[in-house]
Formats: C-alpha cells, structure tokens, sequence
C-alpha cells in the first residue's frame, strides 16, 4: 500500500511540474522570491519519491568522490 502510495504521489509532481499552466497555480509565480516554492515543493517531492524506488538524484550535481588518493587544499594526495 505504501508503495502505491509513493507512486500516486511521483505521478501527481510529474504532472504538476510538467503541466505548471494548467490553471492550478497554489502559489502566483510572480510573486518575488516566494512565487516558485510550489514548483520546489512539488520536485523535492518527485526526487524523494524516485528515491523511495531506488533512483537516488539528490548526488547528481553534487561532489564526486575521489579515487587515487585524499583531496588536500585542491591536490590530490597519494596515500601510503
């Protein structure tokens, strides 16, 4: 049940979010600043939802590790 659950909810923020002038609109976009957290909202919820089924996103425009040695001050470090 749960897992019917999460999917009706990644199925309602796709929607959402690709269809944004279907005229349901619960925060006006030109509102400064504020106007876009239903569209934020609606992603975070796409993203949790896609990692409930086990595509994690949420590292995708984040740091990579690093192989071959430790970072240090923007160098890589052989490590003995």
């Amino acid at each position: 049940m749960k897992s019917f659950f999460v999917a009706l909810m990644a199925l309602l923020s796709a929607l959402y979010l690709l269809n944004p002038t279907a005229g349901v609109d619960l925060i006006p976009d030109v509102l400064p600043i504020i106007g876009n957290i239903d569209e934020a909202t609606a992603m975070a919820v796409f993203v949790a939802c896609l990692r409930y089924f086990g595509y994690d996103l949420s590292g995708f425009l984040g740091k990579r590790k690093q192989s071959g040695g430790q970072k240090h001050r923007g160098q890589t470090v052989d490590v003995d």
